[in-house]
């Protein structure tokens, strides 16, 4: 199974003038036709943490559920760190038989160095994981300590490169709430190479006041990712509101995301509703197809 996305190929041949002329006809139509299935084509996984307390019971009972709901991929978080080659082998037998696929996983800023890394890096090659995501730095040090984030994080991406892993960074609150009238996301975007992915929760920004479709323009590429989380600015639902019931323009924020932002594949994040986790992630699927349109 490849780590790469499969691309747009395009065909380099000439036409006949008079073809041409009969293509230019219906080209409105084509380039709207072509739009949409590009769109159509991005798949969309769930942040395994969803389903956080059936996969700590069964976590081959848990991906193969989100599996058999549609998903067409997913993205581990943490307790995957504590997997053997072997359990990791094991797990990629049933991503295989399911034709999903590991498009990330989450990991704790400690391990992106050292001998942390060699490890995170072995299971994630098992996995066939594209990026190696840090889910949250802990950074309390003010903005150098950020500029020190982005350089772990640069150093990381270095050493991955060579066997085709990314590395990428999860936003929460923090990194969207201004020290100094600067806010620390901006600090990473700025101080990070290119090639350092910018996933984006959805949730979270919005939650801090910032704006998650302007953010997604600001950084033209970077965003490969998203985690589709809702919010509600209602004090008694918050985060429990399933996808589609919060304040998230999510219009904008596939448009943003689709054209120019670099999406690769989407997730939906889920940190819990008036439903089990299971029927939670699966309403929350049907919620994203419909509004998506795949």
């Amino acid at each position: 199974m490849t780590k790469e996305l499969t691309p747009i190929r395009t065909d380099s041949g000439r036409w006949p003038r008079r073809n041409f002329l009969a293509m230019s006809a219906t080209l409105p139509w084509a380039l709207r036709g072509a739009v949409a299935s590009a769109a159509s084509n991005i798949p969309v996984g769930v942040e395994m943490y969803s389903v956080r307390n059936t996969a700590e019971k069964d976590p081959m009972g848990a991906v193969r559920a989100v599996g058999e709901m549609g998903y067409q991929g997913l993205e581990f978080y943490a307790p995957y760190f504590q997997w053997t080659p072997g359990q990791a082998k094991e797990m990629r037998n049933l991503l295989d038989d399911l034709r999903i696929r590991c498009f990330s996983t989450h990991n704790d800023s400690d391990f992106f160095s050292g001998d942390k890394l060699l490890h995170a890096r072995e299971i994630n090659l098992i996995l066939g994981s594209k990026y190696i995501v840090m889910a949250s730095s802990h950074e309390k040090s003010g903005l150098e300590g950020w500029k020190k984030v982005a350089d772990t994080l640069n150093t990381a991406a270095e050493r991955l490169q060579a066997d085709g892993l990314g590395v990428g960074y999860h936003n929460h609150q923090t990194e969207f709430t201004p020290i100094d009238g600067v806010r620390p996301i901006e600090i990473l975007a700025k101080n990070t190479k290119p090639s350092v992915m910018l996933q984006l929760d959805v949730g979270t920004c919005i939650e801090a006041g910032s704006d998650p479709v302007a953010w997604i323009k600001a950084n033209s590429g970077r965003i490969r990712s998203m985690h589709c989380k809702e919010y509600s600015h209602d004090a008694g639902k918050k985060y429990a509101v399933l996808f589609g019931e919060g304040d998230a323009d999510w219009k904008g924020l596939f448009q943003a995301a689709e054209n120019g932002g670099g999406i690769e594949y989407y997730l939906i994040e889920q940190e819990g509703s008036r439903f089990s986790e299971l029927e939670t992630v699966k309403k929350c699927l049907q919620s994203f197809r419909a509004a998506h349109g795949a």
